[in-house]
C-alpha cells in the first residue's frame, strides 16, 4: 500500500470508527477516499449537521467502548490489520488461508458473538515467530510459527477458538485508552456547531492514529492482561465443545508450544501468559491431558491442506 493511500486509509477509518456518523456507510476504500474529497486535513470544513452528529455520537462513546457500533469496531478492526500485515506479510497459499477461514468460520458460528459487521476473516501471516492475534470486527491473523506447533485441526481449532473469544469480548476496543476518546470529545467539543478548521482535524487524526497503536500495542507488543487471556481460553473450550473439538487440544497445543518457544523473542510468549501457567489454569475445566481421538476425514484434511505449512 502507498503511504499516502495508507495515511488516507489510516485517516478516514479512525475517523469512521471513532467520531461516528461522518462516514457512517463508508463500504470501501474506495469509497471512503471519495469521501475526503469532502473532508481533508489540509481543506474543506465539516457542515454543521456533521459536527452535531460527530458530538452526538461522541457523547456516546464517552460512556464506554460498548457504545461504538459494530461497523465503528469494523473499520477499527480493519486499521489495525493493514498495521499488523506490514508487521507479519500474509502467506499467499489460497488453499491455506481457505482451510483456515472454513475451520473459523465455523467455530466462529458457534460462539457467543456469531456475526460481525462484514464477518469473520482468518488470514495466515509468512512467518516463523509463533503467535496470533484478533483484531475488532473479526480480524484474525495466525503465524505459520504457531500454526506449526498444531499437530492436528482439534489444536489449531484450539487456537482459532481462543483468538474468536477476544472478539466476542472486545478485548481489542479495550485497549484504546480514555485519554484518546477524551481528547477527541474535546476537540469536537471545543468547536460546537462550527465548522472543523485544518489544526482540529489534524489532532483527531493524530487521536485516531495514536488509539490503532493502543490497540496493535496491546496485541503485538504488550499482550493483554492474565484475566482476559484466561477468560480467551476458557471460552474457547464452550465453542470446541459446541463443534465436537477436543478440548484437550488446546492443552496439545500449549504443550508444543511451551517446547518450541524462544526466551527473549517478540511472540506468543511475550504477549500471552506462559503455555506451563496456562496448562495448569485449564487443568480444572479440562482436566489432565489425556489423547484424544483424531477422525480420519478430519486428519487427512489438516494434512493435506496446513501440515505443510
Amino acid at each position: 500500500m502507498k503511504k499516502n493511500t495508507r495515511r488516507n486509509f489510516l485517516y478516514t477509518a479512525g475517523t469512521c470508527a471513532l467520531s461516528g456518523l461522518l462516514f457512517t456507510g463508508c463500504k470501501t476504500l474506495d469509497t471512503m477516499n471519495k469521501m475526503l474529497e469532502v473532508v481533508k486535513i489540509d481543506a474543506g470544513p465539516v457542515s454543521s449537521s456533521q459536527v452535531q452528529s460527530l458530538v452526538k455520537t461522541g457523547q456516546a462513546v464517552a460512556k464506554t467502548f460498548e457504545s461504538f457500533t459494530p461497523e465503528q469496531e469494523y473499520y477499527i478492526g480493519r486499521t489495525v490489520g493493514a498495521t499488523a500485515l506490514g508487521r507479519y506479510p500474509p502467506f499467499n497459499n489460497p488453499m491455506a488461508n481457505t482451510y483456515i477461514n472454513v475451520l473459523g468460520q465455523t467455530l466462529a458460528a458457534a460462539s457467543d458473538r456469531p456475526d460481525t459487521f462484514a464477518g469473520y476473516r482468518f488470514q495466515i501471516q509468512d512467518s516463523d515467530e509463533i503467535n496470533a492475534f484478533a483484531a475488532p470486527g473479526g480480524f484474525i491473523f495466525v503465524t505459520r510459527g504457531l500454526i506449526r506447533c498444531c499437530k492436528d485441526e482439534d489444536a489449531l481449532a484450539a487456537v482459532l477458538a481462543h483468538e474468536i473469544s477476544h472478539v466476542q469480548g472486545k478485548d481489542g476496543l479495550r485497549a484504546i485508552k480514555q485519554s484518546r476518546i477524551t481528547s477527541a470529545l474535546t476537540i469536537i467539543g471545543l468547536e460546537g456547531a462550527k465548522q472543523f478548521g485544518n489544526k482540529n482535524l489534524a489532532a483527531l487524526t493524530r487521536t485516531f492514529e495514536k488509539s490503532i497503536s493502543d490497540i496493535t500495542n496491546t496485541l503485538i507488543v504488550n499482550g493483554y492482561s492474565r484475566t482476559s487471556e484466561k477468560k480467551a481460553d476458557i471460552a474457547a473450550i464452550e465453542i470446541l465443545n459446541r463443534v465436537g473439538y477436543a478440548p484437550q487440544g488446546l492443552l496439545e497445543m500449549l504443550t508444543q508450544m511451551q517446547a518450541r518457544l524462544k526466551p527473549g523473542t517478540p511472540d506468543f510468549a511475550k504477549t500471552h501468559p506462559s503455555p506451563h501457567d496456562r496448562i495448569l489454569a485449564l487443568e480444572p475445566w479440562i482436566g489432565p491431558y489425556i489423547p484424544y481421538p483424531q477422525p480420519q476425514p478430519r486428519l487427512e484434511r489438516f494434512t493435506k491442506y496446513i501440515a505443510w505449512v
